[in-house]
């Protein structure tokens, strides 16, 4: 179910997924908004229809799974960045031959996980998501060993984890463009559930989209579902989240803040001319021991 930073359905096809990095930078400050953008969002204030909203609920593994049949392995790019931004990942060992158990919720295709498991030979990842094809997908992949990850579907906002990742055992989680894609009712409850399985001190890495991005600003009238909660054309939604609204959430779920910033970013279509702001909330979050 997650998502990759460039490759946002509805916002690379207007950047032309081509991002230009140096303009990247963290920030405590959400992204200013011009007054077109500001009269906007005052103007999109319709919701769907609470049936469409329900329909939208109960087709959710459906919608993922179609969509990961239409893109197969191609849509995402694998995310070569995560040991780059998320040193947790190699500095979060009390000694350097000490083995990292980890899991990544949301795994999509294996994406983030693939080139984890190709540049750290001392780790273990329990890799879920939602849809099963996506979870077949990550078995058929050749680099798939079972001493070295173990994948597996499931539902955060209900299945419990501990039926397949063992109480308090975990060292490192993330959640890396999963959020987003959950209802905002049911956050808390894939945030209780990861939190059983880490070990107290234990890590969970955050990067989702921000209060303001491109994306939330290119969904059309009747797109909205409520604040900030946005559905595209093939039922799959999304969420911007605000730094003070995610802070509130893992708080409330018995997590305390390390880092919780705003990436701002361009993407620039080169062909067309167009420079595209793009807001990112990447955050780390420690369970209390």
């Amino acid at each position: 179910m997650a998502e990759a930073e460039e490759s946002d359905p509805a916002a690379a096809a207007a950047a032309g997924s081509s991002p230009r990095s140096p303009r990247q930078c963290p920030g405590s400050s959400e992204r200013p908004l011009s007054e077109e953008e500001r009269e906007k969002l005052r103007n999109d204030q319709v919701l769907v229809s609470d049936f469409k909203q329900q329909k939208f609920e109960l087709e959710a593994q459906k919608n993922w799974d179609l969509f990961y049949k239409r893109n197969s392995t191609n849509f995402f790019k694998d995310r070569h960045w995560t040991t780059r931004e998320f040193d947790e990942l190699k500095a979060c060992r009390e000694f350097e031959a000490q083995k990292l158990v980890m899991l990544e919720a949301g795994c999509g295709v294996g994406n983030c996980i693939f080139p984890l498991l190709e540049e750290d030979l001392n780790i273990f990842i329990y890799a879920c998501d939602f849809s099963p094809r996506a979870v077949e997908f990550v078995k058929q992949n050749p680099l798939y060993c079972p001493e070295r990850c173990q994948a597996f579907q499931c539902d955060l906002t209900k299945d419990d984890l501990r039926a397949t990742v063992p109480e308090a055992s975990l060292d490192v989680a993330t959640l890396i463009f999963v959020l987003s894609a959950i209802h905002p009712d049911k956050m808390q409850q894939a945030l209780e559930n990861i939190y059983k399985v880490l070990k107290p001190g234990g890590i969970v890495l955050f990067r989702d989209y921000g209060l303001y991005d491109h994306a939330m600003l290119r969904f059309k009238s009747g797109s909205k579902l409520g604040e900030n909660f946005y559905v595209r054309q093939d039922g799959t939604r999304s969420f911007f989240f605000s730094k003070e609204y995610l802070a509130s959430l893992f708080h409330q779920g018995g997590f305390q803040t390390l880092v919780n910033e705003y990436v701002l970013r361009e993407t620039v279509n080169k062909k067309e001319g167009l420079c595209v702001p793009r807001v990112f909330l990447q955050s780390k979050f420690c369970k209390c021991e």
